[in-house]
């Protein structure tokens, strides 16, 4: 019997532990849920709005990318999907984040959880592969 290296192991885990929800998602069905629900803000190609660095009038920042000049990979999984779920000012609440107005809007009454987990499966899939191993380290490991 053939033994793997605990560290091997131990690498291969962290890796799947931080993706497994994004693992054999539909990217068809991702990508058409995106451009119905996210692309008008975020863009048809990822590429967010105009100046999304820059607030508003009303405090809010524009969407941003989520193609790799955004700052999306440096989320944890998790919190992406309740940012989209739960919408960002509550997300935001949740962890503490205080004095951040977020525009983003809750969209778990209108997508299903498996809808929003494709949505995302589909935005990580158009990484490039450095950008989708450097967001596989901003997982914690259970």
């Amino acid at each position: 019997m053939r033994t793997i290296p605990i560290a091997l192991l131990m690498t291969l885990a962290t890796q799947v532990q931080g993706h497994h929800e994004l693992a054999n998602r539909n990217l068809e069905n991702g990508y058409r849920n995106y451009q119905e629900y996210c692309a008008s803000c975020h863009g048809v190609n990822l590429e967010g709005q105009a100046n999304w660095r820059s607030r508003n009038e009303d405090g809010t920042l524009p969407a941003p990318p989520h193609d790799e000049t955004g700052h999306t990979w440096h989320h944890e999984t998790e919190m992406l999907f309740e940012y989209t779920k739960l919408g960002g000012q509550v997300t935001l609440e949740a962890v503490g984040v205080k004095n951040f107005t977020s525009g983003m809007p809750a969209f778990g009454d209108v997508l299903t959880d498996e809808q929003i987990w494709e949505v995302l499966s589909f935005i990580r899939s158009t990484w490039p592969q450095h950008i989708q191993d450097a967001h596989a380290t901003r997982h914690p490991t259970p």
